[in-house]
């Protein structure tokens, strides 16, 4: 399939570095890979396949011969137990290095934090440098091999890395595909009429193109950045700017972009990077017609990127970003008709929307019918769960579903937007509007987890009882996030109640963009309040110590299993049974509602559970007469303490996820 003036090229490049052993894996992986992309690079690139195909392999051959050994050992352990990242003591933490520590010499300082709450991946978010001045929090990468000067330099990152690899901590990087900086090298070259790097972005000399594709292409930032394209006189052209008028979109139809951006990750990943972030992947394809997201040759780029990466460095995740509709959502994980490698993980949006959704509205109808809708995930691959990011929370409510239900989806789109502003009678929320576009009546909505579950506001009006319902809202988010399968993420902060940053718009950088009101600078002193009783501090980080230790003896966690949705009678009720072939079955019940809400004392057996634990320790739930009663945003994880073989669960009581 190669050539083969390219396979003894090969050969010529991993003689000095490999053994026979690891040549032999190699070459295994190698053929493996040329046979899924043979088909991928002729639907991406036409005549250019073969072409490409040995230049992508020589690349991928350079990069394996400069990745370190204890890399290359690490690949090779994770090549005997390819299930590593399943296990269920897997848990992210998501952080700014600026907002954590400062930099990353500091960001090890720091990991004991990290191992005393119980984590083992560390996403780090904006390392890379961004352009100065204004840079959508660090996604507008200047340059993709230097770390931002004010966070350190690039021997810190790999100091950093190999740090955490000796704590058993995963390393997590962004890995921008869709755009770069207007400053990056290959723009600047493109504004000087270089016709090379022209080919590496979307111009155009007038608006005749830039109007028809923008007649179904969306605004994401219909405030801050409207519309889709950008004048630039330098360059005498529309350039496509999705996101911002200084995010240049990459032409991936041009197979140059493809192999520039395959270099990068790459080399991240010689630096120790262990999961690659690809941000904005929905958007790398153009089609005219279309709104120019999750169109299939996006998913061909991100199977092609895992596939290669997978030759030169197995022990390496990809995680997509790819914040879409529910029916688009599990594509990312290689979800077809015939299973596809695609990324190994990607974002649950659509469970942290349904989870606000329902605290808000104290009923989960619209959850469960969202939540079941979903795809089964395959086996080797996983969600990452989360209750919040770094960004706005976008009101992902699908109108077809919601009608299902009762609910018509612009209405209670527009009442969770008030809600979370607090603009809603009896609101606990003090969250912010973001991005509000009124010709769709699209409002997202920004605040600390802390914010919107009413801690800070609570703790303003000296409420106790308020602090209390607060307190378990996160108790009970975090309850479901982490007991639902895939690997859970902690946003930083959140283990500890920190509220919103109320002085983020001092900064003139960041006065135009209400999502840096929930990236606060990290409390280590209010961290340090963690083990006084009675602190804020104190009962939100022992509830995620709690739910962490329970987590990691629930076998039925582990990722490779599959998640279906139970439906009773009480709305206030979300279920879900967690069924693995090898770890046997968790049944999962959260009260979304601030009143008790019971559900048949039968849904044990019904789900296959015989002598029903509860691995939170009969906390927020107890049985009474013929039905379990669960307590104000109660949750509980009930496993089988015999062993009870594995049976579907009963037709028409659960729906799979």
């Amino acid at each position: 399939m190669l050539a083969s003036a390219t396979v003894a090229r090969i050969e010529t490049i991993l003689e000095p570095h490999l053994g026979p052993f690891e040549s032999a894996s190699w070459w295994a992986r190698a053929d493996r890979a040329a046979g899924e992309l043979s088909a991928l690079f002729e639907a991406l690139f036409g005549d250019d396949a073969p072409r490409l195909l040995d230049a992508v392999f020589v690349a991928v051959a350079q990069a394996t011969a400069r990745r370190p050994v204890d890399l290359r050992a690490m690949d090779a352990r994770r090549q005997a137990t390819p299930d590593w990242f399943h296990a269920p003591d897997r848990v992210g933490y998501v952080a700014y290095v600026s907002r954590l520590c400062g930099t990353l010499a500091a960001v090890a300082e720091h990991l004991d934090y990290l191992e005393e709450l119980g984590v083992n991946y560390l996403h780090l978010m904006s390392v890379l440098r961004a352009r100065d001045g204004q840079n959508d929090g660090g996604y507008a990468v200047v340059d993709y091999a230097d770390v931002d000067p004010r966070l350190g330099t690039w021997d810190d990152l790999v100091n950093l890395t190999t740090a955490l690899r000796q704590r058993g901590i995963s390393p997590c990087i962004d890995v921008v595909v869709n755009h770069t900086a207007y400053e990056h090298r290959w723009a600047k070259a493109a504004r000087a009429g270089d016709p090379r790097y022209r080919q590496f972005y979307l111009m155009f000399p007038d608006r005749t193109m830039p109007d028809r594709y923008e007649e179904t292409l969306p605004e994401v930032f219909p405030q801050m950045a409207p519309g889709n394209f950008t004048w630039d006189a330098d360059a005498a052209a529309w350039v496509w700017t999705t996101f911002n008028s200084y995010q240049w979109d990459l032409n991936y139809a041009n197979p140059d972009v493809f192999v520039e951006m395959l270099e990068v990750m790459l080399t991240l990943a010689n630096a120790g990077v262990e999961v690659l972030r690809i941000d904005a992947v929905a958007f790398t394809w153009k089609r005219l017609g279309t709104n120019c997201q999750n169109q299939p040759e996006a998913h061909y780029l991100a199977q092609a990127f895992r596939s290669l990466l997978d030759v030169a460095a197995p022990g390496v995740l990809v995680k997509a970003e790819a914040i879409v509709a529910p029916s688009d959502l599990s594509a990312y994980l290689g979800a077809y008709p015939s299973e596809r490698r695609e990324c190994h993980l990607a974002y649950h949006n659509q469970l942290m929307v349904m989870l606000w959704s329902s605290i808000a509205s104290g009923e989960t109808r619209l959850a469960a019918a969202s939540l079941a809708s979903l795809a089964a995930t395959p086996v080797d691959a996983a969600f990452c769960t989360y209750v919040r990011c770094h960004d706005d929370i976008g009101w992902a409510v699908d109108d077809a579903l919601a009608a299902s239900v009762g609910l018509d989806g612009p209405a209670h789109r527009a009442f969770l937007a008030a809600f979370y502003r607090g603009d809603f009678p009896d609101s606990f929320a003090a969250g912010v509007a973001f991005s509000t576009n009124d010709d769709v009546g699209d409002e997202r909505t920004c605040g600390t987890t802390a914010e919107l579950c009413g801690v800070q506001k609570a703790l303003r009006s000296g409420s106790v009882h308020e602090l209390d319902l607060a307190v378990r809202r996160i108790e009970l988010l975090y309850g479901v996030s982490l007991g639902f399968g895939g690997i859970p993420l902690i946003y930083m902060g959140d283990e500890l109640g920190i509220g919103n940053d109320e002085d983020y718009a001092v900064d003139v950088l960041h006065a135009d963009d209400s999502r840096w009101i929930h990236r606060p600078q990290m409390d280590w002193s209010g961290a340090s309040r963690r083990h006084s009783a009675g602190s804020v501090e104190q009962r939100v980080f022992e509830s995620f110590r709690r739910l962490l230790s329970a987590r990691r003896g629930a076998a039925a966690l582990s990722t490779g299993g599959r998640t279906y949705i139970a439906a009773y009678d009480d709305p206030a009720i979300l279920a879900w049974v967690r069924e693995h072939d090898v770890h046997g079955r968790l049944l999962g019940v959260a009260n979304v509602a601030a009143r008790h809400a019971r559900l048949p004392f039968e849904a044990l057996a019904w789900c296959g559970i015989e002598e029903a634990t509860d691995l939170l320790g009969w906390r927020d739930i107890r049985r009474d007469s013929k039905e379990l009663v669960v307590a104000p945003y109660g949750v509980a994880w009930f496993t089988d303490a015999g062993t009870s073989a594995l049976q579907p669960p009963p037709v028409g009581s659960a729906r799979t996820v």
